[in-house]
């Protein structure tokens, strides 16, 4: 029998080692601490950054925000005082009013116009490339100070629109001096800048499979009907991710109010961004506590935007999953 049972084991395989024994664990533990280790190495500048530059910065904010600073003596903490002061101040519900017309305005044209120029460039259309870099130019240099200073001198009283109206016969206004129009010019300048997002609605419009406009023209279907049903539903996602991101960026516009309205949100407080106020409590008044509880307000109404942006997605934008 003996000798039976020692041929019987002769077909077992022995426990495979650094596998599933003792030592197989050790290994394997020892492999993914090494692994993690050299993440954290290539993560660290990342998280240094993120903590110094970012993270660091925002709790300070946050505690300057209940603190009277002048940037010369030290904070004094106040409450909730300076949050309460914004309740009376009316050069700060001013300020929210121009930023919400120029987000509620700017933004729907600016994206309605990189729309229409991403359908008209996906036909086809020869030198594509080229076409596609010149109406991507205008988003790379339409936050630069030498672009708003050239929008600025185009909206002059003497400036190149009134001399084009003016061979018509036509006598413009001051475009930036008059409080009926400079919140207008400045909208335009924003919607011109149309580019970033135009090559986004261009590379989902090439994602969507020709077949379904297919099927849709053999049912009879017309342009509008097919535009309707199948290029917004299939592209609402792109649509969604563009507004999201110029929602933010419209709300975090300065340069251009600050060169056109030459640093005073003029004419008659017009132009006046609540970022461009808030610059003016902070480095022009020195009442840095306030200039920061105004940071965190504008955070505040970002996120609320975003979070009602998020929470209507489910109703119009269509995923394919």
């Amino acid at each position: 029998m003996s000798a039976l049972a020692e041929l019987g084991g002769l077909g077992k395989k022995a426990p495979a080692r650094g596998k599933g024994g003792p030592e197989g664990s050790r290994g394997r533990r020892l492999t993914t601490a090494k692994d993690n280790r050299a993440a954290f190495i290539f993560l660290a500048p990342w998280i240094v950054g993120l903590v110094c530059i970012t993270v660091g910065p925002m709790l300070m904010s946050l505690y300057l925000a209940f603190t009277d600073y002048n940037l010369i003596q030290d904070p004094n903490f106040i409450g909730a005082d300076n949050f309460t002061r914004m309740l009376g101040d009316q050069r700060f519900w001013n300020s929210l009013g121009v930023t919400l017309t120029y987000v509620v305005i700017g933004v729907p044209l600016q994206l309605g116009l990189a729309l229409l120029v991403a359908l008209a460039l996906d036909k086809g259309l020869k030198g594509l490339a080229f076409y596609r870099s010149v109406f991507y130019l205008p988003s790379l240099l339409g936050s630069s100070v030498a672009v708003a200073i050239l929008w600025k001198q185009m909206f002059g009283t003497s400036g190149l629109v009134n001399q084009l109206l003016a061979f018509f016969g036509i006598h413009g206004p001051g475009w930036i001096s008059d409080p009926s129009t400079a919140l207008g010019s400045i909208i335009l300048l924003h919607v011109w800048t149309f580019g970033s997002p135009m090559i986004i609605f261009l590379a989902g419009l090439r994602q969507i499979p020709t077949m379904y406009y297919e099927a849709a023209a053999v049912d009879g279907a017309g342009r509008f009907t097919r535009f309707a049903k199948i290029t917004l539903p299939l592209l609402s996602p792109i649509i969604f991710f563009n507004l999201v991101l110029q929602i933010i960026g419209a709300f975090q516009s300065f340069t251009q109010a600050f060169i056109v309205s030459g640093g005073t949100g003029g004419p008659s407080d017009s132009t006046m961004f609540f970022t461009l106020y808030l610059y003016q409590r902070g480095f022009g008044q020195f009442d840095m506590g306030y200039a920061s509880a105004m940071a965190w307000v504008l955070l505040i109404i970002v996120g609320a935007f975003t979070a009602i942006n998020f929470y209507a997605s489910r109703f119009w934008v269509f995923y394919d999953d």
